[in-house]
């Protein structure tokens, strides 16, 4: 059974199958863009409006060294790495660096808040690193720019 074929008979409605049929091969794609799509205005506005020396400050009083490093590296993973994974462009390495980003936050961050993301816990963060580590095992895909490029990290 290929990737695109959908066996009629494990479907509630059956005559949907053309319709899942026309569209499964754009599914990941569409997973891959919204990912960097949806994370890339965190990025945006930090970037463009946000204050790095105030993230800094954060990042040291969480004990961690360079802060004003991570603070830059911070902005730079959510603006660049979020864009070249809405496009699929160097796929696996903007997957890993959003992974690495999101386990910080996870870990360090949020952990002590507990798991629901409206107690400022860390299920949004999590939900994150599990898709981009995904992203990361599977790469850019059929529509990517790193296919269209034929080379991909």
């Amino acid at each position: 059974m290929s990737e695109e074929h959908i066996d009629r008979r494990f479907l509630i409605v059956p005559r949907l199958r053309p319709l899942y049929e026309a569209f499964s091969p754009y599914s990941y794609a569409f997973m891959r863009f919204c990912t960097g799509a949806v994370l890339f205005p965190h990025g945006w506005q930090k970037f463009f409006h946000g204050d790095v020396a105030k993230a800094a400050e954060g990042i040291a009083a969480h004990g961690l060294p360079f802060p004003l490093f991570f603070a830059y590296a911070v902005v730079g993973t959510e603006f660049f790495s979020a864009a070249f994974m809405a496009v699929g462009f160097l796929t696996r390495l903007a997957a890993l660096t959003i992974v690495i980003q999101m386990a910080v936050i996870t870990f360090v961050w949020q952990w002590p808040n507990g798991y629901f993301w409206t107690a400022r816990g860390y299920e949004y963060p999590l939900l994150w690193m599990l898709l981009c580590l995904a992203i990361f095992f599977r790469g850019g895909g059929r529509y990517s720019v790193d296919r269209l490029i034929g080379r991909e990290f």
